[in-house]
């Protein structure tokens, strides 16, 4: 079975979890290191012959537009992360399409194909988040995958929703995060600090279920992940500073076995080849 391979382009100092220590203004102050390790994974991802989608940040297209042209002529899919990491949570609906229209701007100065799907910062397309659907068809957007199945998160999620490919509205297929379901339990299995939290076998053993049960998975990772090397910023709680370091020497080793393991596929390219059922 095909699954999705994706990656979430943002530099080590747009995630979330460190937006109170380093906010968006100060993004330009920081060593960038997006481009070494984004053209890592374009490396592991050509010695395993996988196709994958790049959810870029507008941010980052506008700096680095070389790299979005080289993920295009690697025969990757470009997608868009919006443009400046910012939460749908945090967003009024005039605000999320100002900040969508202009990743689609920064995109479309580097790509030469039309940009059909969106990924939403932090997963943050929740049920309180819903107005942005519209918006999304509106701006051209084919395709989203910012839906997490999963109860227990206090920043996303949206437990009750189909666990493979599904019709979110007329002309929009949403393609959620991968969960296997364990004693009627969703539990992800679709990467990022999962990925780097559980022991290896744990992630095989879960998309295997998933994929028996006849479910593709949307697995994603940041370019961060494969940088071990990247500054280590004080003053983060315990826990969020486990969840952005934790196992980041180990992730490229892991992603290596992974892609040995499954075979992978873009997003725009699974919708193409499978029927989307509607919920």
């Amino acid at each position: 079975m095909k699954n999705v391979m994706s990656v979430d382009v943002e530099d080590w100092f747009c995630v979330y979890n460190l937006s109170r220590l380093i906010p968006y203004a100060e993004w330009d102050e920081c060593e960038s290191r997006v481009e070494r390790s984004t053209t890592r994974l374009l490396d592991v991802f050509r010695s395993h012959a996988v196709e994958a989608t790049f959810f870029v940040l507008g941010w980052v297209a506008d700096r680095f537009p070389d790299l979005v042209k080289e993920i295009e002529r690697s025969g990757h899919e470009v997608a868009t992360h919006g443009y400046s990491h910012r939460l749908l949570t945090f967003m009024r609906p005039e605000e999320f399409r100002q900040d969508l229209q202009r990743s689609l701007e920064a995109l479309a100065k580097a790509t030469t194909r039309e940009v059909h799907g969106f990924r939403a910062p932090s997963f943050s397309l929740t049920r309180e988040t819903m107005w942005a659907v519209d918006i999304l068809k509106q701006s051209g957007i084919r395709y989203d995958s910012s839906i997490f199945p999963v109860g227990f998160h206090p920043d996303y999620g949206i437990p009750d929703v189909g666990l493979g490919p599904y019709r979110l509205a007329e002309g929009l297929t949403e393609l959620p995060m991968g969960v296997a379901e364990v004693l009627g339990r969703n539990i992800p299995c679709s990467g990022g600090g999962y990925f780097r939290l559980y022991p290896y076998a744990v992630t095989r053993h879960l998309i295997r279920r998933c994929n028996q049960q006849g479910r593709p998975v949307m697995f994603y990772l940041h370019p961060w992940e494969v940088d071990p090397g990247q500054p280590r910023v004080r003053g983060l709680s315990w826990s969020k500073r486990f969840r952005h370091y934790n196992n980041l020497d180990k992730t490229e080793e892991r992603l290596e076995r992974l892609l040995a393991d499954f075979s992978f596929t873009s997003a725009q390219k699974l919708i193409a080849e499978q029927p989307v059922p509607t919920p």
